[in-house]
């Protein structure tokens, strides 16, 4: 029977050549961003892209006395899941810290920085006291009993939090991360919201380590679902290590170097990252730490630190004293349910860590011997391709990329006919009868899914009641954006430099955010279109500042090979361009610009928009 599965899984591959020709990762990244807006609760922005879904949970909070309107569904139900929930926004928030600049290469930037928002937006509310933060709102018990759109479903949408007498210290150690990590994607772009999240992050932070438990301890509906096997120390290290890298406080760097090893940091050797287990990314973290010469004292604390970071990565290459489990077609294999959150969570790390030690000009340390940081890269982009599309069943994981992507998704919205289209009351018992048990496609497209994939043999059932391998989740999809960033911009030859925190900027007196509204109209010069709109401001000193994201298009058929702007007007900082003079170009990084692709550089001043135009260009 082995010999006749290895010979029919060649056959299947080769009559499929198509799905190994390459992949668009700028596309990819694109859809991805899409499943985020699908996931959305609350009320809906105007520039909403998907536009099947509509207005929900409107009254979440209402019962406890807070507003708890917004936020995330973390999967194929109704429920607002705090913990995996907050993972989600770290690792979108990382993602944009590492490759923010191949995210604006890819003009996804805006969009990226949109989804964080809609998260952090969310823990605001949900965090109205220093010591209290609300955890869920829904209860998956009585959500699973029904199947409904969000936008009229009639489940119990009762609040759940911790506090000083039911602590949650994995809980407010996660959103105390995520916020942290957000308000370095602020700080430039909008400083008054960036202070507001890291004050959140401080008082969270110093709640979950005052008051020591486990959030399921005091959330006992979310055991069944989101169960803290790990405990909350990892959570505890986590949070330290994305306040250090938003604050510059040695505290936070001091808290790691006391508590590495009686919390595990230092013990524990990962071959999973996830929602529930921090360790590998702790690790990696302070791994950074160390190639960035901040250790100090804690030098040979952190140096174990990086040992365990080694490990997990070891593990993963199958060059480690233990190797993690792999499908025949080369996917990491960790469980049946979901698998593909730890493929999509790892392969982030191999690929932060792999720009980590080019950077540093290291190799990876492996009992097998030395390995090149390109080898990390390259396992990361395996991965992504099997997801793809690159494996035994020809199959892309992510719902609308490529010709053959499951049709039936465990999925309560994309699987009932959109609210806007039909608003004929679904009722609780009458959407599985109606609905999900239907052996049709979904009528809603849920575009950009990362659903649970194959089993450890790479097979795999597209049947809506098999939720283990077709319902997607929020936390499969964020570290993906930066994998796809990072491959798009090229999977060789690249040295990222170790980002360095810049102090935070102390703003006065925040302004209300503004919506993002265009300012200037496209303007276009040949194959060449600019769209400038002003998507923030801030008063700091009495002074208003403005943030404007710009946007370059190349609207011939063939390659922009070079470009030269001018931009006049100019009285404040320019990122995302290279500069020359008074003349800017291509970012460093991109090579050439492909036709139907855009670029997305911002600047921030206190007047109205710089005159961006096109002084030159060559065509491939």
């Amino acid at each position: 029977m082995t010999n006749f599965a290895s010979v029919a899984a060649l056959l299947l591959l080769l009559c499929f050549p198509v799905a190994f020709s390459g992949h668009d990762y700028g596309q990819a990244l694109s859809k991805s961003l899409l499943f985020f807006e699908a996931q959305r609760s609350g009320v809906l922005p105007r520039n909403q892209r998907v536009t099947w879904r509509s207005h929900s949970g409107l009254n979440d909070g209402k019962s406890s006395g807070v507003n708890l309107v917004g936020g995330y569904y973390d999967a194929g139900d109704n429920v607002k899941f705090g913990l995996p929930m907050a993972f989600t926004v770290t690792m979108m928030a990382w993602s944009v810290i590492e490759y923010g600049n191949q995210l604006a290469a890819n003009g996804e930037l805006g969009h990226s920085i949109d989804a964080i928002k809609w998260g952090t937006d969310y823990f605001i509310k949900a965090h109205p006291e220093p010591n209290v933060l609300y955890g869920e709102v829904g209860d998956g018990n009585t959500d699973h009993y029904c199947w409904q759109r969000p936008e009229e479903m009639t489940t119990d949408r009762k609040a759940y939090r911790i506090d000083p007498s039911n602590p949650g210290s994995d809980l407010a150690g996660e959103t105390a991360a995520a916020m942290a990590a957000a308000s370095i994607v602020f700080r430039r772009s909008n400083p008054a919201y960036s202070r507001l999240l890291l004050t959140h992050a401080y008082q969270l932070f110093d709640f979950a380590d005052k008051y020591r438990g486990k959030y399921d301890s005091s959330i006992t509906v979310a055991r069944k679902y989101y169960g803290s096997v790990s405990g909350y120390n990892d959570e505890l290290l986590w949070a330290a290590a994305w306040l250090y890298q938003a604050s510059n406080n040695q505290f936070y760097l001091d808290y790691l170097g006391r508590n590495g090893d009686s919390m595990g940091g230092t013990g524990w050797s990962m071959t999973e990252f996830g929602w529930d287990v921090k360790y590998a990314g702790v690790q990696t973290l302070v791994a950074k730490f160390l190639m960035q010469g901040k250790a100090g004292r804690h030098t040979a604390v952190f140096q174990k630190f990086q040992q365990k970071a080694d490990f997990f990565m070891c593990s993963l290459l199958g060059k480690g004293s233990r190797n993690i489990q792999k499908t025949p077609g080369g996917l990491i294999f960790r469980q049946r349910w979901n698998n593909m959150q730890f493929v999509t969570s790892a392969s982030f790390l191999t690929t932060v860590y792999s720009d980590y030690l080019t950077s540093s000009r290291s190799n990876l340390r492996c009992s097998a011997g030395n390995v090149a940081p390109s080898q990390l890269l390259s396992f990361a982009k395996s991965q992504v391709d099997y997801i793809l599309g690159d494996n035994p069943r020809a199959t892309s994981y992510m719902v609308g990329y490529g010709n053959n992507f499951p049709q039936r998704v465990h999925h309560r919205g994309s699987s009932i006919v959109s609210y806007k289209v039909d608003r004929s009351f679904v009722t609780c018992r009458g959407g599985y009868a109606t609905w999900f048990s239907r052996k049709g496609s979904d009528p809603n497209l849920l575009t950009g899914a990362i659903v649970g994939g194959p089993d450890a043999y790479d097979n795999f059932a597209d049947r809506r009641d098999n939720y283990e391998q077709t319902e997607p989740a929020t936390y499969n999809n964020a570290p993906l954006l930066g994998v796809l960033a990072r491959l798009s911009s090229g999977h060789s030859g690249y040295s990222q430099l170790l980002p360095v925190v810049p102090a935070p900027v102390v703003v006065r007196r925040p302004m209300p955010i503004r919506k993002p509204r265009v300012t200037s109209p496209v303007r276009a010069s040949g194959p060449v279109a600019i769209v400038q709109k002003m998507t923030g401001s801030w008063v700091s000193k009495g002074r208003t500042y403005y943030r404007y994201s710009t946007t370059v298009i190349n609207k011939s058929p063939r390659a922009l090979k070079s470009l030269n702007l001018s931009i006049k007007n100019l009285y404040g900082p320019i990122w995302g361009l290279s500069r020359s003079g008074n003349s800017f170009g291509l970012p460093s990084w991109m090579h050439s610009l492909q036709s139907g692709k855009s670029l997305e550089f911002v600047y921030i001043h206190s007047t109205t928009p710089a005159n961006v135009a096109v002084s030159g260009y060559t065509l491939a």
